[in-house]
């Protein structure tokens, strides 16, 4: 184990040079230092050596029986004689929420699944945050809350079984719509998370398989120092889920992604900070990511930042990343409601195949489901209270979001929609973007409206389709492209 750390510890510490390479050489003054890098991630494991497997505490392998309570029970001994590593025989093990304690390593095998229930009494709501609001809603499959030096690793599998949650949230939906509710049905439709790390550090996520989330699949929440390498998620298995994002990393700092492969139908890697009065409340930043080494596959977006801005997203490096199908590769999304500053993010050496968009940014974002208003049919003082929250106003200047300094450049790939599209606002310029060595095919180069100081070098944007790169309503701009057709 102590092997391991050490391997661990030296690839953090290798990542300043590899995340530093083929700096962009734009006329815009210094890029600035990237060696806080280095300090991302985890900085140790549990290493005891004893071992506790659930089948002594009367687990059992069979894929239909319950065993929350002998697994959670294997894991509080563990934690109770100084940690150690918690195991499982080969089968399929059946459990609702297992909460990770310190100097634990959960390990699930190869050939070993874990199958979450499908029955939200076994998960005990918690207070938490969700989809940017702090409130009552059911904890995670697996939870390391409140915990710091531990672990969930394994070449085995977490199946989560959230088809039935899908079909419950749609059914939801369809009714809140016609209500005028769309903009509270996602909280109202509690589901699962997968993994939930919660007020946690030195927490290393390793090797597992992770299918079928209910709800989000991994959410870093108020957390600091963790790791989640050489993960696999695949939520589009039997069905295509709502909200199925693959690792969101939600007002949190010194943040380690690496080697994952994620299939999903929402955003793939999100980093998110609060949403509106609530996010603004908290006003806690996500910041100081490194996200290298990854693939995604279908969903909304490779890296996403937003749409919950409230604490302000900044910080983040990205690189060596491959998105094939996704949405967009590079997506800024906010609301005028929720505030926050996006800036100071990296993204260097991806490639994409048949994405929709390279980059895209609103600061106006899905309104149906971003800007709250109750239907004049029901009454405030009777609703929930997580509904006031939502509802509670926020003034222009604390709603208007910000996005600025963010460089991008080896870019190469196919886009079959709009190369660029971006949507500031006339009080909020998007801001000092900076893009250099792009190579890729579009259908159309895009447009720009609302934005200041951006800056193309060697930009190539081929497209089957007569017309230009369109910028409205911009000052100081320099976005010539290289190559149009």
């Amino acid at each position: 184990m102590k092997k391991t750390l050490a391997i661990i510890i030296t690839v953090i510490l290798a990542l300043s040079s590899q995340g530093q390479t083929s700096k962009p050489n734009i006329t815009t003054g210094q890029v600035p230092d990237l060696k806080w890098a280095s300090k991302a991630g985890a900085k140790k494991i549990p290493h005891r050596k004893k071992v506790f497997n659930v089948s002594s505490f009367g687990a059992r392998n069979d894929g239909t029986t319950l065993n929350t309570k002998p697994i959670q029970t294997a894991i509080d001994e563990c934690a109770s004689k100084g940690g150690g590593m918690v195991t499982f025989d080969t089968g399929s093990f059946v459990t609702g929420s297992l909460f990770i304690k310190k100097g634990v390593i959960l390990n699930i095998g190869k050939n070993t699944t874990i199958l979450g229930s499908q029955d939200i009494a076994d998960y005990p709501e918690i207070d938490t945050r969700i989809a940017g609001v702090e409130m009552r809603w059911p904890a995670a499959l697996i939870n390391v809350l409140d915990q710091e030096n531990a672990a969930l690793t394994g070449e085995g599998k977490i199946h989560a079984r959230g088809k039935v949650f899908w079909n419950k949230y749609w059914e939801m939906r369809r009714e809140y719509e016609k209500k005028g509710l769309r903009w509270i049905v996602d909280y109202d439709c509690k589901r699962p998370r997968t993994l939930l790390i919660s007020r946690s550090s030195n927490v290393t996520v390793k090797g597992i398989t992770l299918q079928q989330a209910g709800f989000w699949t991994v959410q870093i929440l108020y957390s600091h120092n963790i790791t989640v390498d050489g993960i696999t998620i695949r939520n589009n298995v039997d069905g295509s889920g709502p909200s199925t994002d693959g690792i969101d990393i939600d007002s949190s700092s010194w943040i380690l992604v690496q080697n994952c492969d994620i299939d999903c139908n929402d955003d793939d890697f999100c980093l998110k900070a609060g949403r509106d009065a609530d996010g603004l409340r908290v006003n806690r930043p996500t910041e100081y990511v490194v996200i290298h080494d990854c693939i995604a596959r279908k969903g909304a977006g490779l890296i996403t930042c937003g749409s919950e801005t409230s604490g302000s997203i900044r910080n983040v490096l990205a690189y060596n990343m491959t998105a094939n199908g996704t949405t967009n590769c590079i997506n800024f999304k906010s609301a005028i409601t929720r505030g926050g500053t996006v800036e100071n993010i990296y993204a260097h050496d991806i490639t994409m195949s048949n994405v929709g968009t390279m980059l895209r940014a609103t600061m106006d974002w899905n309104p149906s489901y971003s800007y709250s208003t109750l239907p004049k049919e029901y009454s405030y003082d009777s609703i929930p209270s997580h509904w006031k929250v939502m509802l509670q106003k926020v003034t222009p200047e604390l709603g208007t979001p910000h996005f600025r300094n963010v460089y991008l450049w080896n870019f190469t790939g196919s886009v079959r929609g709009q190369a660029v599209s971006i949507a500031g606002l006339k009080e909020s310029p998007i801001e000092n973007y900076f893009l250099s060595d792009i190579n890729i095919e579009a259908r159309t180069p895009g447009d720009i409206s609302f934005a200041r100081g951006w800056r193309f070098k060697n930009v190539s944007v081929k497209s089957p389709e007569e017309g230009t790169l369109r910028v409205q309503n911009s000052e100081d701009m320099e976005v010539e492209l290289t190559d149009k057709k």
